[in-house]
């Protein structure tokens, strides 16, 4: 029984962490590339959820997966060209205060569309049923598709960033801009599409996601804190201490999850009795699955106090 725990709280783990690396991954990118911290991330999740839902009722659900993060694509891009942009000059400040102004627009535009209730987002015929048993537990084939399109991704952006000539521009754009628009690169057309692809990131782990899980107008809430302390766990604007922060997160969540012991249990063993009367005795009954929700915040308390850049994060000199 303890082997069947372990195997499927891994796997499970591995799933959600894989998916919260690709929503963090979106948000790590536009960070290290413009400085800009995306507060309406989130909501470009959703948003890829919605699109995919209404588009699988049309072109089916593998063409929604490739259209869906295009549309959001287009639509994280048109709000960098026509407002990001514009405030860009003016400093961190505005740049936040806009997306957090995004992120209810497009939370009050879900709600005039799709309602405010759950969408009934399913999966498709060939993601339905467990891909295999272990130990008397299904696993999912829609979490192995999770884990699949995450590490695919994961070796597309490397790839894109280390082996291809936009790639180059891309990183050179960060850190010496008049050469690279010196050279004939259109700087700020390169930070449109670098913005437009977090938010096209965004968009397609809300497409996996959505049906996963559930499409609701609250699903961007639910992800958005835990998302920022990837981020932050994993070293600002660091995509290797993203995806690291993001399976341990993963890991540790859903362990914790899964367990029912508390204090009381732990006294137990060593045969100290505990009672309504004893004092502590609403904290001490409390269980590790009660408090799984708070662990990545601990967790990230931990690190700004021990290692405030992050796993894999460099100070900026």
């Amino acid at each position: 029984m303890n082997l069947e725990f372990f195997t499927i709280s891994l796997l499970n783990g591995l799933s959600y962490g894989l998916l919260l690396f690709m929503l963090s991954s979106g948000l790590t990118l536009i960070f290290s590339m413009m400085g800009v911290l995306n507060f309406a991330h989130t909501s470009f999740y959703m948003v890829g959820a919605y699109i995919a839902y209404s588009l699988s009722h049309v072109i089916g659900f593998w063409w929604a997966l490739l259209v869906a993060p295009a549309m959001v694509f287009v639509i994280g891009a048109l709000f960098e060209r026509y407002c990001l942009r514009r405030v860009h000059q003016y400093g961190h400040v505005p740049e936040l205060l806009i997306t957090f102004g995004l992120s209810y627009l497009l939370l009050e535009l879900v709600q005039l569309i799709w309602g405010r209730a759950a969408v009934n987002y399913e999966l498709p015929v060939g993601l339905q049923g467990p891909l295999f048993t272990i130990f008397g537990t299904n696993f999912p084939k829609s979490r192995a598709f999770i884990m699949l399109l995450s590490l695919f991704m994961l070796l597309s952006i490397w790839l894109l960033l280390t082996r291809t000539r936009i790639g180059l521009v891309i990183q050179a754009a960060l850190t010496h801009p008049e050469t690279v628009e010196a050279l004939g690169h259109n700087v700020p057309r390169v930070f449109m599409l670098v913005f437009g692809g977090g938010a096209a990131l965004a968009g397609l782990a809300g497409v996996i996601g959505g049906n996963t899980f559930v499409t609701e107008p609250a699903m961007a809430g639910s992800v958005g804190a835990i998302i920022f302390v990837v981020v932050v766990v994993g070293g600002m604007g660091s995509l290797s201490g993203a995806f690291l922060a993001s399976l341990l997160i993963g890991l540790l969540q859903t362990f914790a999850v899964a367990m029912d012991q508390s204090m009381i249990t732990l006294l137990a063993q060593f045969k100290v009795a505990v009672t309504p009367e004893t004092f502590g005795y609403p904290l001490l009954k409390l269980t590790i699955s009660q408090t799984a929700p708070i662990l990545p915040f601990v967790f990230l308390v931990l690190i700004l106090i021990f290692r405030p850049k992050g796993l894999l994060g460099t100070r900026e000199g």
